[in-house]
């Protein structure tokens, strides 16, 4: 599958070979085994040669060397719809916005000037980014599309120790490391990755003690091979600790937990992403493809209600859009033609949005398999995007 990948430039296999030496230099160093959550968390995030920590453009079309698109680039009103739902969580508790993991800058120059028209704008607005070029990407986005908000907006380093407010994570748990599994008839082996002839290759091990408890809440038929993400239990549980007022509202793709562990999904989930290319080989080039595993929303909904928060709602992405009023947006563009046309008679600002709009909330793109997730503190308003097709049941 990789054989039909584009090969990377000089200074991309470059990079890619300097961090597959600091990879292959832990595993001999750990007895010539590594955990595939370590081996993922290097990939993506080791400084200045992982994928989000590099200097990599990730964001946007292929032509613009992106390898992938997120629902801010399609269209700006993803983030004046999800303005809605932010300004009714920011009336019921702070006047403050947290974005983790922001990609491009896209949803933050999109989101300000919305509340702003709400008579809602915050009085900070934080992201909270590990990658320097992608501040650096951020700050640009903002400079060119909503200068006026940028003293309005601060770079954290790490989360604040208490928070009110909203915040907001659009596709950032699948990116976090995630622990591949198989459950065998002679017990629970955990996936990980040794170095065999200077190339690294997936190897079975024993799990860490870390893993039992949560294995042990699956139910499953061996053989079975799938993951859990310990760190997104972990930072959900971390928010949830802080957080004093007002909601974590988290955006991404995946399931609850017994439709992602279903028999039908063996195999599991981890997937790559290199130049609007799919493949499933976490090993080519590594530091150069995203890697993703889908998310288990019945563990964010426990991680947070273990620290006493609520679950206020979860929904998939069409109906959280549909329920903030994106319809209503579309219908506010004004459309060049004759008469009552109902489609514009060129392609004008208005058919670009309607299409842009079917990619986020039809059923075979982004509607069914991203999900909304709001997890709540100190807030009794029934949160409007959640107003009609709520799946908290199934969680």
């Amino acid at each position: 599958m990789t054989a039909r990948l584009p090969l990377p430039g000089p200074e991309a296999a470059a990079a890619s070979a300097q961090l597959t030496q600091i990879i292959a230099a832990e595993i001999a160093g750990r007895g010539g085994w590594m955990p595939f959550a370590r081996y993922m968390e290097l990939a993506l995030y080791a400084p200045g040669l992982g994928y989000y920590s590099g200097g990599t453009h990730k964001f946007g079309d292929f032509a613009a060397g992106g390898d992938f698109v997120t629902a801010p680039e399609i269209t700006p009103l993803f983030g004046q719809a999800l303005a809605q739902q932010i300004a009714q969580i920011l009336r019921a508790s702070a006047p403050r916005v947290i974005e983790a993991g922001a990609g491009s800058g896209r949803l933050a120059a999109d989101l300000l000037p919305a509340l702003d028209a709400l008579g809602c704008l915050p009085e900070r607005y934080d992201i909270l980014e590990v990658s320097g070029s992608l501040r650096a990407r951020q700050q640009a986005t903002l400079a060119e599309h909503a200068p006026q908000y940028l003293e309005r907006v601060i770079w954290l380093d790490e989360l604040p120790e208490t928070f009110s407010g909203a915040l907001i994570g659009n596709e950032v748990l699948d990116a976090m490391p995630s622990h591949q599994l198989e459950w065998t008839e002679s017990g629970l082996q955990e996936g990980g990755v040794t170095l065999r002839d200077g190339q690294l290759h997936a190897a079975p091990g024993e799990p860490g003690e870390a893993l039992r408890d949560p294995a042990a809440t699956i139910t499953v038929e061996a053989p079975f091979r799938s993951e859990i993400s310990l760190a997104v239990r972990s930072w959900v549980s971390e928010l949830a600790r802080r957080l004093e007022r007002g909601a974590l509202l988290l955006i991404d793709y995946g399931l609850p937990r017994h439709e992602l562990y279903h028999p039908s999904r063996d195999g599991g989930s981890i997937r790559c992403h290199y130049r609007h290319h799919v493949h499933d080989d976490p090993f080519w080039f590594p530091g150069l493809s995203d890697i993703t595993s889908h998310v288990d929303f019945t563990a964010v909904a426990e991680a947070g209600f273990a620290q006493g928060l609520s679950v206020a709602g979860y929904t998939t992405q069409a109906s959280f859009l549909v329920n903030c009023g994106i319809g209503d947006l579309l219908a506010n563009i004004p459309q060049v033609g004759a008469g009552n046309t109902a489609i514009p008679a060129k392609p004008d600002a208005a058919y670009r949005a309607q299409n842009s709009i079917q990619r986020l909330i039809s059923p075979n793109e982004m509607g069914e398999l991203f999900k909304v997730i709001a997890l709540t503190r100190g807030i009794d308003t029934h949160l409007l995007g959640f107003a009609r097709g709520d799946r908290t049941h199934a969680l």
